[in-house]
């Protein structure tokens, strides 16, 4: 076997922090190495140190390339050498041209200028290889993430890419999205080109992965073949270093009565005249119950969420909401938070963390008005909240002045939860609360969500994972194309069910497994 990638003995320290301990890696010439582990495994490091990102001199040990050592100073350095490295978070200009994001300083002159045709001719051809139909002068900003991850692909091999590492790369698509990017992945090993993979979506890994390396802790565990002795479980036993004999704690759930009804609730796009995006939806929860809400993309689901929880998205919202049998009205967001709603959104690092400020101000910015004493905050107060929070939910970091930027994906999950229980809600409307985030964390969230149930709250999961789902929640409502189309309770959910539900409510039709009206 030729190895076309050692890294041997890499060691890299952030202050405080030993971020990779004497970590070896190798990978064979033209096979796909799925390089797995918790969140702050290291993975992400790892690669940073590879592509350069890390400049040779910050960490210890050896890269060799093609047999040969790389001594990379910044990221063009590895690029040279043919190797590309494409981030969870894309790296492209949304308001250039795709064209012109494939070849950005990898440009097609002639007598120092730009030859735009030739950008544009070979984009083209580009583009067909990763198989994308798009016109290279559309916007990045006009077509969908998983179009742009193929963007970004093309990029890479109009760089003469020998090594592809992907980082995440489904981690936002879609199912179809995700299957196109594998297929692609498994296509570009026919025509030679070896890839790194980290991904926690271990179906995935299964599917097209030759090898599998597991880090832990900053540590190599352990690299294997890919062979029919290799399962999910052994893979998940090697990075949690411990047995996960069930994926979902167990849970006797203690319904009460019902604390919150959403009725006749309809939304118009906020943007595009005349659309409704929400139609005739009718919902409620009951105290102590975890409430599915499963669907395909674009069924409408976190636009529901938005708009319930102060009026967040949407235009021309009409509808009821009793909360405790009243009449309530949100709005705006600060009287939903007053009512006792909190919002989780799918988007942590956008939408639901201030990265460049530390967990303290991030756990206690929902709700300063319990930290103020007279006109001015209590500093003993703020540090006391954010130190139970970090204990009670067990966010590993340095200490509450860590910034959230610096943490893993499953801690920083865990401070957005702190800083919404901090507002002592009663329901609470979680919209992909694992998302990004790998198994062993995944279950610490579970855990923290039953016993939020068990306290008596009512909460609401949003998750494109039906396992999550299932797994998850006492009763599921089905949601397609903006409509309620069924509602179903744990024992007799299945995968199959919701999807046939979803596929006869396209047709108008009425399915008993669906146990409601469909398309009301």
């Amino acid at each position: 076997m030729e190895h076309i990638l050692e890294m041997c003995n890499i060691t890299k320290t952030f202050p405080g922090v030993k971020a990779l301990d004497n970590v070896n890696l190798k990978v064979v010439k033209g096979e796909i190495h799925a390089l797995v582990g918790e969140n702050g495994a290291g993975k992400s490091t790892l690669m940073n140190v590879l592509s350069g990102v890390y400049p040779h001199g910050t960490y210890s040990g050896k890269i060799l390339f093609e047999n040969k050592e790389c001594i990379f100073k910044n990221i063009k350095d590895s690029e040279k050498m043919g190797i590309a490295i494409i981030h969870q978070e894309l790296a492209l200009e949304p308001y250039m041209s795709i064209g012109e994001n494939i070849f950005l300083c990898n440009e097609r002159s002639k007598v120092g200028f730009i030859d735009w045709n030739k950008t544009h001719k070979m984009a083209a051809e580009l583009l067909e290889k990763v198989g994308l139909k798009e016109d290279t002068h559309a916007l990045i900003k006009d077509i969908s993430v998983g179009k742009q991850q193929l963007v970004e692909i093309a990029k890479a091999l109009a760089k003469k890419v020998k090594l592809l590492i992907l980082d995440e790369p489904t981690a936002a698509l879609n199912e179809k999205d995700s299957e196109n990017l594998l297929n692609l992945m498994l296509q570009l090993k026919k025509e030679g080109i070896t890839s790194i993979l980290i991904s926690h979506k271990l179906n995935e890994v299964m599917k097209v992965a030759d090898s599998i390396t597991i880090l832990r802790d900053g540590s190599t565990i352990e690299t294997m073949k890919k062979d029919d002795s290799v399962t999910e479980d052994r893979i998940i036993s090697g990075m949690v270093g411990r047995q996960l004999v069930n994926r979902y704690p167990k849970r006797t759930p203690k319904i009460g009565e019902v604390c919150f009804e959403v009725k006749n609730w309809n939304v118009y796009h906020p943007l595009v005249e005349g659309r409704k995006v929400i139609k005739d939806v009718n919902i409620k929860l009951h105290r102590g119950e975890i409430v599915g809400l499963a669907g395909l993309m674009g069924a409408g689901r976190t636009e529901l969420a938005m708009s319930i929880f102060g009026k967040a998205y949407g235009k021309n919202i009409s509808g009821q909401i009793y909360k405790d049998g009243k009449l309530v009205k949100f709005n705006n967001v600060r009287q939903a938070i007053n009512n006792g709603l909190a919002y989780v959104t799918e988007d942590r690092k956008t939408a639901g963390l201030i990265l460049t400020q530390d967990i303290k101000d991030n756990i206690d910015i929902a709700n300063l008005s319990e930290l103020v004493n007279g006109y001015i905050i209590d500093e003993n107060k703020e540090i006391s909240v954010a130190e139970d929070y970090k204990k009670k939910l067990n966010i590993k970091s340095s200490s509450i002045l860590q910034k959230t930027r610096d943490l893993s994906g499953g801690n920083q999950q865990k401070v957005v939860l702190s800083k919404w229980i901090f507002t002592k809600p009663d329901i609470l409307i979680l919209d992909e609360p694992t998302r990004g985030i790998d198994v062993g964390a995944k279950y610490e969230i579970y855990c923290i969500i039953n016993k939020l149930a068990d306290e008596g709250k009512a909460i609401l999961v949003i998750s494109s994972e039906m396992p999550e789902i299932l797994g998850l929640c006492d009763r599921i409502y089905i949601m397609n194309e903006g409509r309620i189309v069924g509602e179903q309770y744990r024992d007799e959910a299945s995968q199959e069910s919701i999807m046939k539900c979803i596929m006869q409510s396209n047709r108008g039709e009425y399915s008993g497994d669906c146990k409601s009206k469909v398309c009301q």
